[in-house]
């Protein structure tokens, strides 16, 4: 469920978004509400089970139903663009850096939302988006891995020989994010170099970040990535054997990459005030207490992200990212220059 492939799936995952589309679970059926006001949600996949119980206190508290459609993070984006002629979108979640190519590509509007209890990386400067849950990239092991790994050069050894696989970069969101994030603590010709490296015992590419987890579980793989929502998510609802884990450098720093659903006013929105009132609705410190527990993300609210990390328990998202440092990129800069970075991947890794 929880892939995030990249623009060039776009025509596949046009006819899944369609077919998932969650009107029916989310406060609607595709028709109105009793007072005629329905708005359309276009988001990457992986926060439904969260959504449906949001969605149906904010149509109780305000009338307004929500219809709720969701795809790959890139394909949100494409829909949008196809849709400039007929907007039908009022509200769009997505992934870094999806949400500043649409804002690029002109496709948002500054929504005027009250934004100033979100964090200054977590919010565009000019109001055209937010994040309204940060998440994380991880990586997950099957506790029979033996040595159990710790550091990036662990993986690199002959134990993990064919037990290893990450999602594709270029195609995955989080499979990008490792490229990006080896970019950050090599430099890229260093990371580069590892990845080539790594082809020995990785298994093969994976357009789904999500699939891996059952092979990790069951041990027909040692070690994956994915991202901290994801696999904790995994880990309670679905009984998963798995620990999360976050490669450390030789120096023993472990780093992440922030990677947060992050929301915007679609231009030409059909409903753009009930859509404004479904973003501050989502900032709201009610409904960001309940991201951590039952979203199994972080909050974006400093006051609640506070709260949250104070009252951390085992398994929550804050204790697990207790002692990772958390690299926050300059999207605009990965966007310039991610097709050249992909290409070059391909290359060194013959993939």
């Amino acid at each position: 469920m929880r892939t995030r492939p990249t623009l060039t799936r776009v025509a596949a995952l046009a006819v899944a978004a369609t077919a998932i589309s969650m009107t029916a679970a989310c406060g609607g059926t595709g028709t109105s509400s009793s007072d005629g006001q329905t708005l359309t949600v276009y988001s990457a996949d992986g926060l439904a089970a969260w959504y449906k119980p949001q969605f149906d206190q904010f149509t109780k508290d305000t009338g307004i139903s929500v219809n709720l459609v969701e795809a790959g993070s890139g394909e949100v984006v494409s829909r949008v663009e196809k849709e400039q002629s007929n907007p039908q979108a009022d509200v769009i979640v997505t992934l870094p850096p999806f949400i500043q190519k649409a804002d690029k590509q002109g496709l948002l509007e500054s929504s005027g939302v009250d934004m100033s209890s979100v964090a200054p990386e977590d919010k565009d400067a000019g109001g055209k988006y937010v994040s309204i849950v940060d998440n994380y990239l991880s990586f997950i092991a099957n506790p029979s891995a033996n040595p159990a790994p710790t550091t990036w050069d662990d993986l690199l050894g002959a134990a993990y020989k064919g037990k290893i696989q990450y999602s594709t970069p270029g195609q995955a969101g989080d499979g990008t994010a490792v490229l990006l994030l080896l970019q950050h603590l090599m430099g890229k010709p260093a990371a580069l170099d590892y990845l080539s490296k790594l082809q020995a015992n990785n298994v093969g590419p994976s357009s789904s970040t999500g699939k891996l987890q059952p092979k990790v579980s069951n041990g027909e793989l040692l070690v994956a990535n994915g991202d901290v929502q994801m696999n904790l998510a995994s880990i309670k609802d679905d009984g998963s054997k798995f620990n999360v884990i976050f490669p450390a450098t030789a120096d023993g720093k472990r780093t992440t990459v922030a990677l947060p659903y992050v929301a915007g006013l679609a231009k030409g929105a059909p409903h753009s005030e009930q859509a404004k009132k479904l973003l501050t609705f989502l900032l709201s410190e009610n409904v960001q207490k309940t991201i951590a527990p039952d979203a199994l993300g972080v909050p974006v609210r400093q006051d609640v992200r506070a709260g949250a990390a104070a009252s951390a328990a085992p398994g929550s998202p804050a204790a697990v990212l207790n002692g990772v440092e958390i690299w926050q990129p300059d999207w605009n800069a990965v966007l310039a220059e991610l097709d050249a970075d992909v290409a070059a991947y391909q290359k060194a890794t013959g993939s």
